[in-house]
């Protein structure tokens, strides 16, 4: 058998065991806070028209827009039952069995629809060109992305599939059970992969799985903002670095699904090779999660809109420090020259404040 790793046991969903306030709450403050922070440093970097007001402003209606999309999308395609559809008040009711359990469940294709949404809309009433402030906004989601898969695998969810691979992951809640209608199948294949299951709690087995959420905190996270923000200088046209983030999101999350397990609800909703094997050991190439529909979609829509922003008028792009406001300092002028130069950026900092 080949060396996994067991989840950390001094891990735990709750900051305070018995008190209702959980990692994975703090870890969306850590991520809206963090693209705020680079956001507003994109602001001053390129002496964009916007102060600190409005800056607030976009970023309240666009993390409230998110979170609304992300919860009704997430309510009405990943559970099939119809429960929120007969009682749509319980989509953003915080209360399960008496107990507060927070919003469980969002989906990220959904926040995405509602955040540009928002974008779009409050850069329209403002007046801002949405085109640069998508740019500034695709340059600042990824790194605060991180924080939120952090916060996926501190609560031991959202986990891959079943591994013989060294880095895979015993997940407190990754068990098989005896009434899963796979569960002879999978405990067979596993033994012929050199897997030994971990007894659980009613009788179940636990293997090794591949920790996803760390992959997608890197990929979608990590390196996407890294790519992005080496090409914040250099954009060919205005709208350039939303292509990047959609599509580039949407390859990573393509990639990555075929290493996580699918909602056991819904399955392949595309099955070309028609398998009928357990979500758990396989991903067949040619059969594809609703999370690859939804992140081909995105790479699609990147590409589109590419072409598009690509060939509006006025598509030249604000380069990071404006000729006007941020010419660069020269080390041998006259030192009352430099201290002017000093004071002219200081009140046009002021005035975009």
């Amino acid at each position: 058998m080949l060396l996994s790793i067991h989840f950390p046991s001094w891990l735990s969903p709750q900051i305070i065991p018995g008190l209702p306030f959980r990692w994975y709450g703090l870890m969306y403050v850590f991520a809206f806070a963090t693209a705020y922070l680079i956001y507003r440093r994109q602001v001053r970097e390129r002496n964009f028209p916007m102060n600190d007001d409005q800056l607030s402003g976009l970023f309240f209606v666009s993390i409230l827009s998110l979170i609304v999309g992300a919860r009704i999308f997430h309510a009405l395609v990943y559970e099939p039952d119809g429960i929120y559809i007969r009682n749509p008040w319980l989509i953003f009711w915080p209360f399960r069995d008496g107990q507060f359990s927070g919003l469980v469940g969002m989906s990220y294709h959904g926040g995405v629809i509602g955040g540009v949404a928002a974008i779009f809309i409050y850069s329209k009433v403002k007046k801002f060109d949405f085109r640069e402030t998508g740019d500034m906004f695709a340059a600042s989601i990824p790194l605060g992305f991180t924080f939120g898969r952090l916060g996926n695998f501190i609560n031991g969810e959202l986990y891959g599939r079943i591994t013989a691979s060294p880095i895979g992951m015993y997940f407190p809640n990754g068990g098989i059970y005896p009434w899963d209608s796979n569960f002879e199948l999978i405990k067979e294949t596993a033994g012929e992969m050199g897997l030994i299951g971990i007894e659980g709690p009613f009788g179940s087995l636990n293997f090794p799985r591949h920790p996803s959420q760390l992959y997608q905190m890197i990929l979608e996270g990590i390196v996407l903002w890294a790519i992005i923000w080496l090409f914040r200088k250099h954009k060919p046209f205005k709208g350039f670095l939303i292509t990047l983030y959609i599509s580039g999101y949407g390859l990573f999350r393509f990639i990555i699904e075929y290493f996580r397990e699918p909602d056991s609800a819904m399955g392949y909703p595309i099955d070309f090779i028609n398998a009928n094997l357990p979500t758990a050991l396989y991903h067949p190439l040619f059969s594809f999660s609703a999370g690859q529909i939804f992140s081909f979609f995105m790479i699609l829509a990147g590409i589109a809109w590419a072409v598009f922003a690509s060939r509006l008028p006025d598509n030249k792009p604000q380069y990071i420090y404006s000729p006007d406001h941020e010419k660069p300092i020269k080390e041998n002028i006259d030192p009352a020259e430099r201290a002017s130069q000093r004071n002219q950026r200081r009140k046009m900092r002021r005035k975009l404040r």
